[in-house]
């Protein structure tokens, strides 16, 4: 029992780590759920459950030998959140509320890969150490987290406070922070260096 707890505690830890900035991701998709009925909450849970699969996935087919992570490479998944906030940004007037920056369950799970790229690196060396059974516990505990955030996103997006403020300045701080999410994923993963010794 102790070790299973141990186990549990580890993944949770790790989960938390490398997904605490999803927590503004999610409570931004519930906010504009809220103002515009789009991504529909069942498509940001869904969408957030399927990124994550497919990031944990990837790092599961990684560890076992059967891909190699071009890593830095991935951070150019940067630019999918930087796209969606410069349109929306240009799409919206200041009159408008904020905007539904994403609209479907492939755009929820789109931006959770561009955001969560970089977690398949973590991922990886701790799935290669880990025994099938415990690496089941994992999954469970990161399927039941996946939960928890939506479900602390959904509050968040929901509070007067942050619905107020939204009201007030939806129409640019939405985008803005999609646009802001894209550019740390770029500048943190060190594409751009790489990307400007290929042009010089």
């Amino acid at each position: 029992m102790t070790d299973l707890l141990a186990t549990a505690a580890g993944a949770a830890l790790v989960f938390a780590a490398t997904n605490l900035d999803d927590i503004v991701v999610l409570t931004v998709f519930f906010v504009a759920a809220r103002a515009t009925g789009r991504p529909r909450p069942r498509d940001i849970v869904a969408g957030q459950y399927l990124g994550i699969g497919a990031l944990v996935a990837a790092a599961v087919v990684a560890a076992a030998g059967l891909l190699v992570v071009p890593d830095p490479w991935t951070g150019l998944l940067g630019l999918l959140p930087v796209a969606l906030g410069v349109r929306a940004l240009l799409a919206r007037s200041a009159d408008d509320g904020p905007p539904a920056v994403v609209g479907s369950l492939l755009g929820v799970a789109g931006v959770t890969i561009a955001n969560g790229a970089d977690n398949v690196a973590v991922y990886v060396p701790v799935f290669r150490t880990l025994e099938p059974a415990t690496g089941l516990v994992w999954l469970l505990v990161f399927g039941a987290l996946v939960a928890l955030w939506c479900t602390v996103a959904a509050l968040l997006g929901g509070h007067p406070r942050v619905v107020r403020l939204v009201d007030r300045v939806g129409h640019w701080l939405v985008p803005a922070v999609f646009v802001a999410i894209g550019a740390t994923i770029l500048v943190t993963s060190g594409v751009l260096p790489r990307l400007a010794t290929l042009l010089t």
